[in-house]
Formats: C-alpha cells, sequence, structure tokens
C-alpha cells in the first residue's frame, strides 16, 4: 500500500503550498488511496472517488450522532475548546441527516433563490463602486479594495448586520477558519475559541433586536422560519449566521485573487478575456477549478468502505483533495492549462452531495460582478509586485495582491 511518506505532498512545506499541484500528480500516480501518517487520514486525491465519496452516506461530517467519541476510538476535544465546537458543531455543514435535512429545509426557506436574485443589483453596485475607487486610486491591493469588502458587505446587507459593525466580521471569520487547517496549533485554536465566544455574543444581541424589530433580512427570515412545527434553536441561529458568513465570503475571496493572479500570469486568456465580456461566466468556473479556493475536505469514516481494494474501516478520517480532483487528467483535458472557454467543466469546488454549497448562486454573482467591473474599468490591470501566498494549504489564498490600473 502505497504512504505519503516519500512524496512531495507537505501541506507545511511553502513550496507545496505555493504550487501544490505537482505533487498531486504524483499522488494521483501512487494509487486511489494513500494513508498519510503526519494527520492520520487517506488521502484521496481522483475526481472520480471524491464526487462518489461525497454522496456516500457512510462517511459524515460527523460521527456524534451514531457514536460517542469513545465508541468511534476518538478522544473528545479538550474543554477549552468547547466555546468553538458548540458554534462550529451546530451548524449544517457540520451536520448529518436528520439535523442536517431540518435546518438546511429550514435555512432554504430564508435563503432563496427570490432572495439571491434580489441582491444582484446591488452586488453589481458595489462591486462597480469598489473598482472606481481603485481606479480612482491608481490602482492598490485588489485583495483589501475589493475582494474582501464585497462579499463581506454582501452577507453583511443579507444577515442584516449595520454598517458600522462590519469590521468585526472578517477578523472574527478569519481567526475561527483557522480551525480548518491540518493540525492547528494551540495558538490558532485559542483565537478560534476567543472569536467564536465574541462572534456568537454578538449575533445573540443581533437575534434579539430582530425578534423585537423583524426586518426583510435574513436573521428575520431565519427567526420566521418555521416547517410543521419545527424552527431553529437560538444556538442554530447563531451557528447558520456564522456559517454563512464565513462559508459566504472565504470562498469568494479567494477565489477572486487566486483567479486574477493566475489570469496575470496567462497574458494570452487575459486577452480573450479582455475581448469577450461574455466569457466571464466559463471564465469563473475554470478559475475556481485552476486554482481551487478549499484545497481539501475531510469526512468521517461512519461504517467500513473499501477503495481500489483497500479497506478503510469505521473511525478513519478521509481527506479529499478537491484541489487534486479539479486537476484530475480522467475528467479534464490537460487540466494544467487555463482554458476560459473549456465547456465541459464539472470541478467540485462547491463540493457535492447534501453539502452542496447553499451560496454557491451567490458567490457565482459576486464573482461576476467583481470581475466585470474589472474588465470594464480597469481594462489595463497590471501586477505591480509579486503576490505572496498565505501560509495556509486548506484554504489556499494569497497575502495580497497589488496592481496598477494605468
Amino acid at each position: 500500500m502505497a504512504t505519503a511518506a516519500d512524496l512531495a505532498f507537505d501541506p507545511w512545506d511553502p513550496g507545496f503550498v505555493a504550487d501544490p499541484y505537482p505533487a498531486y500528480t504524483e499522488l494521483r500516480a501512487r494509487g486511489r488511496v494513500i494513508r498519510y501518517e503526519p494527520t492520520d487520514q487517506w488521502l484521496v486525491p481522483h475526481h472520480a472517488d471524491v464526487s462518489a465519496l461525497l454522496r456516500d452516506r457512510r462517511l459524515g461530517r460527523t460521527y456524534q450522532h451514531r457514536f460517542t467519541h469513545e465508541e468511534f476510538g476518538r478522544t473528545a476535544p479538550p474543554p477549552e475548546h468547547e466555546p468553538f465546537h458548540i458554534l462550529n458543531d451546530h451548524g449544517m455543514l457540520d451536520l448529518e441527516p436528520p439535523d442536517h435535512t431540518r435546518i438546511r429545509r429550514l435555512v432554504s426557506k430564508a435563503f432563496t433563490p427570490r432572495t439571491v436574485e434580489r441582491l444582484r443589483p446591488y452586488v453589481h453596485g458595489l462591486a462597480n463602486d469598489l473598482v472606481a475607487r481603485l481606479v480612482e486610486a491608481g490602482g492598490g491591493d485588489l485583495l483589501t479594495d475589493v475582494a474582501e469588502p464585497l462579499p463581506v458587505a454582501v452577507i453583511a446587507e443579507m444577515l442584516g448586520v449595520p454598517e458600522a459593525d462590519r469590521a468585526l466580521l472578517r477578523p472574527w471569520s478569519a481567526a475561527i477558519c483557522g480551525m480548518y487547517e491540518l493540525n492547528p496549533s494551540e495558538e490558532t485554536a485559542a483565537s478560534a475559541v476567543r472569536a467564536s465566544v465574541e462572534f456568537s455574543a454578538y449575533l445573540a444581541e443581533l437575534i434579539a433586536a430582530r425578534r423585537e424589530r423583524p426586518g426583510e433580512d435574513l436573521i428575520s427570515g431565519l427567526i420566521a422560519a418555521h416547517d410543521e412545527g419545527d424552527r431553529l434553536t437560538e444556538q442554530e441561529m447563531i451557528s447558520t449566521a456564522v456559517l454563512l458568513l464565513n462559508a459566504g465570503h472565504e470562498a469568494t475571496v479567494n477565489a477572486t485573487v487566486n483567479g486574477w493572479w493566475a489570469l496575470l500570469r496567462d497574458p494570452g486568456q487575459l486577452a480573450a478575456l479582455r475581448a469577450d465580456h461574455s466569457l466571464v461566466p466559463s471564465a469563473i468556473e475554470e478559475l475556481m477549478r485552476y486554482d481551487t479556493p478549499l484545497q481539501l475536505f475531510e469526512r468521517w469514516v461512519l461504517d467500513d468502505i473499501e477503495i481500489a481494494g483497500t479497506t478503510i474501516p469505521r473511525g478513519s478520517e478521509i481527506a479529499m483533495l478537491f484541489g487534486s480532483a479539479n486537476h484530475d487528467p480522467a475528467v479534464f483535458t490537460d487540466p494544467a492549462r487555463l482554458d476560459l472557454t473549456r465547456r465541459d467543466n464539472p470541478h467540485i469546488s462547491f463540493s457535492a452531495g447534501i453539502h452542496y454549497c447553499i451560496g454557491a448562486p451567490l458567490a457565482r454573482i459576486e464573482l461576476a460582478a467583481s470581475m466585470t467591473a474589472l474588465l470594464e474599468q480597469a481594462p489595463a490591470l497590471t501586477l505591480a509586485t509579486e503576490p505572496r501566498r498565505k501560509p495556509n494549504f486548506v484554504i489556499r489564498g494569497l497575502e495580497g495582491l497589488s496592481v496598477t490600473v494605468g
């Protein structure tokens, strides 16, 4: 059985983080499932397997709906991490049926396609304003000037977070998302716990205010959502709001800067996009495939499964490598090439199965709005300085993307 000990796969190596895709090629050649001792996980690098496992009910984002920690052969999180886990474990991303089904159904009553579509003019107006300021300044940091403020403002507007409080959201989100990296440090955990406590307290106050004075926002919709007497609990509302904020902007921020960094390194594809703005929809899908914002997604093995003759026992953890799956030549012709006209593009950047990203339609609207605004208002956008990668592997992004527009 292949192991990863002698491979280039190393989530803590800056060289690997800068460009993990050659290591993925090596992993896929090694086999369909590879034991990786440093994280006590089974790596799954092929598209067909990742796609199938995302839909396999023998796997779960949690195991606590069926087993205690002891029954599952796992150790309970330390008590000092409890505020993070209370917040995280009541969000639908980390639940399984029947709780996941109930919460997603109730959230869907508030997070409707009509609600999302109603935001389109606001998203495009905000994107145009942000890019106009960038152009007026002659350039700046695409990350902090456009990529971050757009989705943060949009999800805050949806939730009904007052404008004066929105600067709090991104730091809380960044601290919480640090726990999704592999083997997070105690310092990372402590930051996540503090952010969980502060964010939860803030949202509890906001929910109480909306109970008194309901509005047209998503929090008011979550309070009102019911189904045959079923309602979201207070904790479920708080966890849902945090999940929608974190998931509602982290991927969009990183897809924006990863995408523009890829375009700025491929003058031919960038020129084609500038010449034909109708390519924007397919460009967004291709850029999310080409440099995947979420590189890895974990699942617990609830019942023994077999992959390519290897039995993976109950209690194991599987790490599905989205970045590798999105570069699998069995599915994507010439996957290392950026092709904005790629039509057959079944990337899995938004996941699949019951945990498919509920915010995917909104993310696509945001990405299209910022890309179109930049193409129209900054047609001569160029790189000012070479960007640095964030040290994170799982959530893939840049420290910044400095550009000039004249």
